[in-house]
């Protein structure tokens, strides 16, 4: 028993030993047992790790331009802008334009946009791209994409060559984003001549326009050689162009360019025969909120990317667009003694027109001094200065768009700050900017102007003296007409001188026989009554 007791006594003591031996280092262990004896054979050696799957394309990139990989966040944006943008013509500014003519012209305004939209695509296919946006000289792009040849765009693989001035993005998705501005653009010249020109000359018109005017122009301003493009520069990053002129997203490519050349075709047209107020305001609202909607893919898409600059360019936008809005229709309501829908719209317009060449480089105060001065010079240019001068802009293409985008491309080489783009302007001490902006305008007028009168008087030609600029009921239309009408219209009145014959110097009607046998009408020879008199009166018989 006693035993059992020390034994019991000891347990623990025991039990506290071994965990504390088996809790010691694994060395120290080691130490105590005996060194193995070296094995025979080296183990078998373990198997290989498995191999590093092979890197994935590289990221395009201003330096990466072959077999790259585009960003997808950059990507989806420009999806979207690119819809916004088709969304201005199709249907935005079909609807704009129709609310502003008389009802029996609205069909033709808006079948004009549509149409528009289908052959500009096409060429745009054609050929227009590639002398716009690849490089060739510096006054035309070449045919390197012609009928869009050469763009990879390999899905298996992931990959494809970008253009350089969209690096970041695939080369089909901003070859239609850059589409749908070759779109608005002679759709904006529409607005000059509406009620007047015949559908035919206005497609041969357009389609001659979009190669000859466009596309050079566009290459000037975007393309990657062109003689006042920024993104011309050399190896070492030094602009290689002749004059640097800020145009972000088209003041002068688009509005300028459209301007001019409406105020061509409205002069070369000459005056409505009959004018009248536009007959649904309803649809000219609708029209001008999708506009101010899909602007923000015509500006903020034109950074392509979904950054810092697309962000400022959209604030801007919305900024000057409200201010020139608000300064028509005060202008307005002190001119004419009240606000109008249409003027507040138009205000609005001539706000996103003249931001948008100075979206990307000038910033939130900037853009309010903008849409003070469109409101009130676009005003002017639609109300003064079309009645001062006697051209029949129909629906202020010039007043609106050329007016607007030189206030705007005039004041971007003012307020561009080089903190939001890199490009400094006249606050900035760099006063050069703007002669450099001048410049552009001026040139761009010159030759649209030029070109567009060329262009319509071809094609008057073309036609073998028949005019192919009429309005809707011209009067050489109406002589034609008579003279394809005179056997029936002959026929017609035989038929009614043989049914009641009056013989307009006697006052004498047939009772049924020939001419010759007439008699007196009984009420010829009576004195009208004073109702008679008061009706005739009225109607302007007497």
């Amino acid at each position: 028993m006693r035993l059992f007791r020390i034994l019991a006594g000891l347990a623990p003591a025991l039990a506290v030993a071994a965990f504390i031996g088996f809790a010691a280092p694994g060395s120290s262990r080691a130490e105590d047992q005996p060194a193995a004896a070296p094995a025979a054979a080296p183990a078998a050696a373990a198997p290989a790790a498995t191999p590093a799957a092979p890197a994935g394309p590289p990221a395009c990139s201003s330096t990466v331009l072959k077999e790259c990989a585009p960003n997808s966040g950059d990507t989806a944006w420009m999806l979207t802008s690119m819809a916004l943008v088709l969304m201005m013509t199709v249907p935005g500014l079909g609807l704009f334009y129709g609310g502003m003519v008389r009802k029996k012209n609205v069909g033709d305004t808006v079948m004009t946009s549509f149409a528009i939209t289908c052959l500009v695509t096409v060429l745009y296919v054609i050929v227009t791209y590639s002398l716009a946006f690849t490089s060739g000289s510096p006054f035309i792009g070449g045919l390197s994409r012609a009928f869009l040849q050469g763009i990879l765009s390999d899905i298996g693989k992931g990959i494809g060559n970008p253009n350089s001035l969209a690096p970041t993005i695939p080369e089909t998705v901003y070859m239609c984003f850059q589409m749908t501005f070759a779109i608005i653009t002679p759709a904006l010249i529409a607005g000059a001549f509406a009620e007047r020109m015949k559908f035919s000359a206005m497609l041969w018109f357009i389609g001659l326009w979009a190669i000859f005017v466009y596309a050079p122009v566009a290459h000037w301003v975007w393309g990657p050689d062109g003689i006042f493009s920024v993104a011309n520069v050399d190896d070492k990053g030094n602009f290689a162009g002749w004059v640097k002129v800020l145009d972000f997203a088209g003041g002068t490519v688009v509005h300028i360019n459209a301007g001019v050349a409406g105020l061509v075709s409205c002069i070369v047209l000459g005056k409505r025969r009959d004018t009248g107020p536009g007959h649904n305001m309803v649809l000219t609202f609708i029209g001008a909120s999708l506009l101010w909607v899909g602007w923000f893919g015509f500006n903020a898409g034109s950074a392509v990317s979904a950054g810092l600059q697309a962000g400022m360019a959209m604030t801007v936008t919305q900024i000057a667009t409200a201010v020139a809005a608000l300064t028509w229709m005060f202008v307005e309501w002190a001119h004419r003694g009240k606000p109008t829908v249409i003027g507040i719209a138009s205000g609005a317009v001539a706000g996103l027109v003249a931001i948008t060449p100075a979206s990307g480089y000038v910033g939130p105060i900037g853009s309010m001094v903008i849409g003070v001065a469109c409101g009130i010079g676009c005003y002017l240019g639609a109300t003064s200065l079309k009645h001062a001068f006697g051209y029949d802009d129909a629906l202020d293409c010039f007043g609106v768009h050329a007016v607007g985008g030189m206030i705007g491309a005039v004041l971007t080489g003012v307020f561009a700050v080089s903190e939001y783009s890199g490009a400094s302007g006249l606050i900035e001490g760099n006063p050069g900017q703007v002669i450099n902006q001048i410049i552009g305008i001026a040139t761009v007028i010159v030759y649209d102007g030029v070109l567009s009168f060329i262009i319509l008087k071809v094609i008057e030609h073309h036609n073998a003296g028949v005019p192919a600029f009429s309005e809707v009921e011209p009067r050489i239309q109406d002589a034609l007409y008579m003279k394809k009408l005179q056997p029936a219209l002959r026929e017609y009145l035989t038929k009614l001188r043989e049914d009641a014959f009056i013989d307009i110097k006697t006052g004498y009607e047939d009772a049924g026989a020939s001419p010759n046998q007439t008699k007196p009408i009984e009420t010829a020879n009576k004195e009208p009554s004073a109702k008679d008199l008061k009706k005739k009166k009225k109607f302007g018989i007497f």
